[in-house]
């Protein structure tokens, strides 16, 4: 049986250590000059050498030639010390890992006392060191901090991180790097060559990657393939086949078809990945390390040459093609969508779906270079083109703006039996109220929502307050009815109130504005508190003067509860604030079309066929108010004057009463009666 291919060319030598000159050049300058420390840490991933490089500085310092970093390799110490050799007793290799306690140190610390046996050093090497137990580490630090002139430490761990400081500093670290695939191959190739097999460079790359910069893990690979081979040698297709990669054809024709756009050649890829048992987040892996080398060869036209690329010189030259069709801007944004869906296939239930999802797409036209993004792109430009070719000529373009009321007429409805009080009309309030076709509906009058104070054509004017006004014809001047009683509440409005306009608010908004935004401003007091929102149900805008909003509520009581509460005034004073972009007071009054009976109209003096005016109707009371009253009066007139019994009650007849007349009424009977006197 032969051995594994890691132990048969296991190095023996400082110089045969490849990859890691950094380590193994300044460490046999130390063993040549008499330097060499009494405690070594030597750290990196697996399968670099680290344990190697410990058992060949054992034998350097052991050499009878020595010490010296050209070991002999004939004296009896480079025999046993020899990379297959029997080892020796005074060189003790103990695994960290099965002897981590404190009683395994204590055991080290009394046999490191003795001299070696047969040769100049008695050397420790403790593999895994990272596996000491604190205490077993602090039971070996003196040792190690003031050892013996026989003895000679050397830690080897693949995680530094766990060693305690006080040990890392009383050692010479050398930190262990992994093997560039570019030397690998080149190692692997000549360990080919030693067993007499030919291979492939192909294949030997696909190995070197595989092995991921460890010697040890690229040797026990390249030991299976050799393995299984055929008389042919180590061939592309059995490394493709045994290892399990994607073969560089499948990822040609997928670049191949990114450059060109060509989604069924993509698709064809997959399905064949598929139906070949690879693992799609292999190949998703494979495709992401294409699409980098194509990125560095698209930058670096002599990466090869530089040592940034691993790939045979055909290879390479194709690959310049590819990046040359795809330029760099497709390129990165095709490897940060391979990224990304990589991270998606991990754990995927369905990893095909996935991975047509993620060529899907890179199938989509982006901002690049190539003819086929500069294609879309103007495709794209061309229909934004031909549909606005269709409008007339001079339309302007449809853009998104918020909806805002075309002006109107005020209306001329008739009012209902339980609307305010009839005003005569201004002389352009008989024009019907007309919405704009096809625009929102009109808002309210103002009249019907404060009848004392909304003046003629106020509607129209609050709903465009900067377009002009249509002008109407004169109409014959007409005196007006004289103006209804004050309430009782508040004092008489004065004259400057019937302007066509309302006094401009700060905000820039008048009273038309605020009324048609009223809404909202419940609504957003709604959201703050809802019992605000009840206590100012019903209220809407009477007047704007200034920094003073004067609303009109319908109910007395509740206007008293919400005008003596400072917290809900200030609620709806920021509700007006948010809404209508206006900061202002609240002035709460009794709407004057309940609080107050209007006085009979007064004849006209000037109407040129006098008649009687008819009598305005008293408008229907409802809402809280009016309840309110009607049930004060039922509990007033319903109210028993005293608690007299009716002589026509039949439980007053008689002298029931008490036990009597509960036997009577509910069939009781007595079970037991006690005397308590």
């Amino acid at each position: 049986m032969s051995l594994a291919l890691y132990r048969t060319y296991r190095p023996g030598r400082l110089a045969d250590v490849i990859g890691q000159e950094h380590v193994t050049v300044p460490l046999a300058r130390a063993i040549d000059s008499g330097r060499a420390h009494h405690a070594y840490l030597f750290t990196g991933p697996r399968g670099c050498g680290k344990t190697s490089t410990a058992r060949i500085l054992a034998r350097s310092l052991n050499c009878e030639e020595g010490p010296t970093s050209e070991p002999c390799g004939v004296c009896p110490s480079c025999l046993s010390l020899a990379p297959n050799g029997p080892g020796s007793i005074d060189v003790v290799e103990m695994d960290a890992a099965s002897h981590r306690g404190i009683d395994d140190a204590r055991e080290l610390r009394e046999k490191a006392m003795y001299a070696p046996a047969s040769s100049r050093y008695k050397v420790y090497i403790i593999d895994e060191a990272h596996q000491l137990t604190v205490d077993a580490a602090n039971a070996l630090l003196k040792l190690i901090e003031e050892p013996p002139a026989h003895l000679k430490f050397v830690f080897a761990t693949t995680e530094p991180d766990k060693i305690l400081p006080t040990i890392r500093s009383r050692t010479h670290h050398y930190p262990y790097r992994l093997v560039p695939v570019r030397r690998l191959q080149e190692h692997l190739a000549w360990v080919c060559e030693q067993e007499g097999v030919p291979a492939e460079p192909e294949a030997l790359a696909l190995v070197a990657r595989a092995g991921a910069g460890s010697v040890r893990d690229a040797l026990s690979i390249l030991g299976q393939l050799i393995a299984g081979t055929g008389p042919e040698g180590l061939t592309y297709d059995d490394t493709v086949s045994q290892l399990g990669v994607t073969d560089t054809a499948m990822l040609d024709e997928v670049v191949e078809a990114l450059a060109t756009d060509d989604g069924a050649a993509m698709f064809s890829v997959i399905d064949r990945v598929v139906e070949a048992g690879l693992d799609p987040r292999r190949f998703a892996t494979d495709l992401l390390e294409r699409l980098r080398d194509l990125v560095v060869l698209h930058e670096v036209p002599d990466a090869a040459e530089a040592g940034l690329l691993d790939a045979p010189d055909s290879q390479i030259f194709l690959m310049r093609g590819q990046a040359e069709k795809l330029g760099l801007a497709q390129l990165s944004r095709a490897a940060d969508l391979v990224s990304t869906g990589l991270s998606e296939l991990k754990g995927a239930t369905a990893p095909r779906l996935q991975l047509e999802l993620l060529c899907a797409r890179l199938l989509l036209p982006a901002a690049d270079d190539t003819d086929n993004g500069l294609a879309a792109r103007l495709d794209r430009i061309e229909r934004k083109v031909a549909y606005l070719g269709d409008a007339p000529a001079g339309a302007p373009v449809p853009v998104a703006a918020p909806a805002r009321p075309a002006p109107v007429a005020a209306p001329a409805a008739p009012p209902a039996d339980d609307a305010p009080p009839a005003r005569p009309a201004a002389p352009h309030d008989s024009a019907p109220r007309t919405a704009a076709p096809g625009g929102p509906p009109a808002p309210p009058r103002l009249s019907s929502v404060a009848p004392t104070t909304a003046a003629p054509g106020a509607g129209a004017e609050a709903t465009a307050p900067s377009a002009p006004a249509p002008s109407a014809p004169a109409a014959p001047a007409v005196s007006a009815p004289a103006p209804a009683a004050a309430p009782v509440d508040r004092p008489a409005e004065p004259a400057a109130a019937a302007q066509p306009s309302s006094p401009a608010a700060p905000g820039g908004a008048d009273l038309g504005q605020v009324a048609m935004m009223w809404p909202s401003v419940l609504e957003a007091l709604k959201s703050s508190s809802r019992v605000a929102h009840t206590l100012a149900e019903g209220a809407v805008p009477l007047q704007l003067d200034g920094r003073t909003l004067g609303l009109a509520h319908p109910d007395r009581v509740r206007m008293g509860i919400l005008r003596g509460n400072k917290g809900h005034m200030e609620l709806l004073r920021l509700a007006v604030l948010d809404v209508a972009r206006l900061d202002v007071e609240i002035d709460l009054v009794l709407d004057p079309s309940v609080s107050a009976d209007p006085a009979p109209a007064a004849p006209a003096a000037a109407a040129p066929a006098p008649a009687p005016e008819p009598e305005p109707v008293r408008p229907t009371e409802s809402g809280p108010s009016a309840r309110e009253r009607a049930a004060a009066v039922v509990a007033e007139e319903a109210a028993p004057a005293d608690d007299d019994v009716s002589v026509d009650d039949p439980d007053a007849e008689g002298d029931l009463s008490g036990l009597a007349l509960v036997q009577r009424e509910l069939g009781g009977t007595v079970m037991t009666e006690y005397d308590n006197g």
